[in-house]
């Protein structure tokens, strides 16, 4: 009878996804290399849209949209200009993802008293929550480095940042470390709902796609990538509005907005209407199927080589 209880309890241990804030931290880290990888033209287009200035009376829009913005970037800096930027997110994928991940596993762990039960979706939402305040220390200087680079040259002027470096050293010489992380606020009010929906989603989506009686492990690619396809733009729709708010506000030359986010949404409002709000939501809707099916195929076959080579850990 023991001997059964022991196989039992096995069994059901491998069906619940691993705890190991360790094997979260590497895989998560992974995934968003390869989230990075296959989703950073269309983010460069749709931070190119979001910032474009506001046309003149009687004069065009310097982009019309997302396939416009495209062949223009193509056409003016090649092919190469819709990765411009991505040096600084690669650079901080790797922990940014890990922490997130790791937060969101942390998230679970500090709500639950039995670790081998499956958390409540309302569990899985606050811990959604909490990963997105750990990524912020590093998701905010990134995000600003990336969408300044993202922008230069766009309209035709010259190239002010040699790179991800020489952008930070300029920042930090000219307005020191709260001019690198300007928009921290703005971020915070992006990624704690957007992190929510995105594990929330997933988890209830893996959950549905998994046979009765059936384990996470034995899920097919196509059902990992549907799922964290689905949740890349369940992220999105929760995060397009305060992504805007944040691109503007950190692209804006300093002293523009005194009050922060607010003087961003005060403005737009008064010039643009609602309708700016949700600039960008074509590419990044483009995007975020893609990107975030990428990520959570390539955290899942993570974590499934490390319980293969460390089960215990």
């Amino acid at each position: 009878m023991s001997d059964e209880v022991v196989v039992f309890d096995v069994e059901e241990r491998k069906k619940q996804p691993s705890s190991s804030g360790i094997k979260n931290f590497f895989a998560g880290g992974f995934g968003g290399v390869c989230c990075v990888a296959t989703g950073h033209p269309l983010d460069t287009i749709k931070v190119r849209l979001q910032t474009m200035p506001k046309p003149l009376p009687g004069e065009k829009p310097m982009f019309t949209g997302t396939f416009d913005c495209a062949l223009k970037t193509i056409r003016n800096e090649g092919f190469l200009g819709l990765y411009k930027g991505m040096g600084a997110p690669i650079f901080g994928v790797t922990p940014i993802f890990a922490i997130c991940f790791w937060g969101f596993n942390m998230g679970k762990k500090l709500q639950m008293k039995d670790p081998s039960a499956d958390p409540t979706y309302f569990q899985i939402c606050n811990a959604g929550a909490f990963a997105g305040v750990c990524t912020t220390a590093i998701m905010a200087p990134g995000e600003r480095v990336k969408c300044l680079l993202q922008i230069q040259q766009a309209s035709g002027g010259e190239q002010k940042y040699k790179g991800p470096i020489d952008c930070v050293r300029q920042i930090y010489r000219q307005n020191g470390i709260r001019g690198v992380y300007k928009g921290v606020c703005a971020t915070l009010l992006r990624d704690v709902p957007a992190t929510a929906a995105y594990f929330t989603s997933y988890e209830y989506l893996l959950k549905s796609l998994t046979p009765e009686g059936g384990k996470r492990d034995d899920l097919g690619a196509h059902k990992i990538l549907f799922a964290g396809g689905m949740a890349g733009m369940a992220n999105w729709t929760a995060a397009i509005a305060q992504d805007v708010l944040k691109s503007r506000l950190q692209t804006a030359p300093e002293g523009t907005y005194p009050n922060g986010v607010r003087d961003v949404f005060r403005q737009l409002m008064k010039e643009e209407g609602p309708a700016a709000l949700f600039r960008g939501l074509t590419p990044v809707m483009l995007r975020a199927f893609p990107a975030n099916a990428a990520c959570f195929l390539g955290f899942e076959l993570s974590m499934r080589f490390f319980n293969y080579i460390a089960p215990d850990w």
